[in-house]
């Protein structure tokens, strides 16, 4: 369980991070802000009457510096993490913020998008994969060959992905813990078009909203069944509610906040999902797994040229487009969307980052302590720093110091 002093602090944080959302959302007129979901404890919550941007900078700058004195040390690195986040984002509504400082200073992150170099050694997995299970071409050939042969008709993509989110739930059971749930809560389907995201992790309803657009294929769709559902952002809900619901969890965990340190973590926990799950049995998962980090490498590219160097949207989606290998013209589109909203732009970093962050972590704890890492990593919200502290904790110093 989180200290007393800790909770306690997060009791104060709550009303300011709900505050800095109410400012953005009544100042852009955005149905989604800072805050992309809330669970039902957030109604116990309000945000606190401030005015303007300013008004919030001395409770934040105040509880950047007490979380110094917090119990346990990953929540001081944490908290201090997290405040400055918001900081950086109501100084970026007051007076602006360079796209590079938005990536330091919003998802603590280098300011740079994913290198050829890296873009280079994803496309050679790739291609040595598929020449290997006998595609021939070149890698743009082989690729729309492999796509071809996995695609699942629109009319067969809900119930493909309901049986998906069956296997996942057993297997959580099976290789993680006991979910508090009976599987009747687990997540259904609902097809959407138009939309800016490939699926959408809509908790509160138990819906995932399966963008339809883009070609979808049986290792892509596996992919979404573990992000959006097990071990990914339904997993990661229903432990944090769960918590809360017990009195041991964190009041700001009742929330889903973008554009801060902990974005990084929460995607990379849900596309480490068939590690974490022991699902990659094919090759086909193999080269969806380097298809999944080269898409995600391609829109840090994508959004870099846009913010950073000015690129107009015609011409990165022609760049996109000359990337992206599957997907189809409903991918560009979403993605389009996606990197062109000012405030999710740099969201994009957390799904290049996210992956890499967290599956070392897991790959490095033993198995005894498996069950124990599995609670510091779902029962509170991490960073990038947070996260990898765990192998440096030792015993009850992962709760208390």
């Amino acid at each position: 369980m989180l200290s007393n002093e800790t909770i306690e602090y997060s009791n104060r944080l709550i009303p300011v991070i709900l505050a800095v959302d109410a400012l953005y959302t009544a100042e852009t007129g955005e149905t989604d802000g800072l805050i992309v979901q809330k669970l039902k404890t957030a109604e116990n919550h309000k945000p606190a009457p401030f005015k303007c941007y300013a008004e919030a900078r001395e409770p934040l700058v105040k509880l950047m510096a007490e979380a110094a004195a917090l119990p346990e040390p990953d929540r001081r690195v944490y908290y201090e993490q997290m405040c400055h986040s918001i900081l950086a984002f109501a100084t970026w509504r007051e007076k602006g913020l360079s796209f590079a400082e938005q990536l330091k200073q919003f998802i603590h992150l280098p300011a740079q998008p994913a290198s050829d170099a890296e873009l280079d050694v994803l496309r050679g997995k790739m291609r040595v994969l598929l020449t290997q299970m006998g595609y021939s071409g070149d890698l743009a050939a082989q690729c729309a060959a492999w796509e071809a042969r996995l695609k699942v008709p629109v009319d067969e993509v809900s119930g493909v992905l309901e049986a998906l989110m069956d296997e996942a739930w057993d297997r959580a059971e099976k290789y993680l813990f006991q979910i508090p749930a009976e599987k009747s809560d687990r997540m259904r389907v609902i097809q959407v078009t138009g939309v800016h995201f490939n699926a959408m992790c809509n908790y509160a309803e138990r819906k995932v909203h399966l963008n339809i657009d883009p070609v979808l294929t049986r290792p892509g769709l596996k992919h979404l069944t573990v992000h959006e559902g097990i071990p990914g952002h339904y997993l990661q809900f229903k432990m944090r509610e769960t918590g809360l619901l017990e009195g041991s969890g964190a009041a700001d965990s009742s929330l889903s906040v973008v554009n801060t340190a902990g974005a990084s973590v929460f995607e990379g926990i849900a596309d480490n999902g068939l590690r974490m799950l022991n699902w990659i049995d094919s090759d086909d998962d193999r080269v969806q797994s380097h298809m999944n980090r080269y898409r995600a490498g391609i829109g840090t590219g994508a959004a870099w040229r846009m913010h950073a160097l000015g690129w107009p949207k015609e011409k990165v989606a022609d760049w996109l487009r000359s990337q992206s290998l599957v997907g189809g013209e409903g991918w560009i589109a979403n993605r389009m969307g996606f990197i062109s909203a000012a405030a999710r732009a740099v969201l994009v970093w957390s799904y290049w980052w996210g992956e890499a962050v967290v599956a070392p972590v897991w790959d490095k704890v033993s198995t005894h302590q498996k069950a124990e890492f599995l609670r510091f990593m779902y029962d509170r919200i991490h960073s990038n720093d947070s996260i990898a502290m765990f192998e440096n904790l030792k015993g009850g110093d992962v709760y208390r110091n």
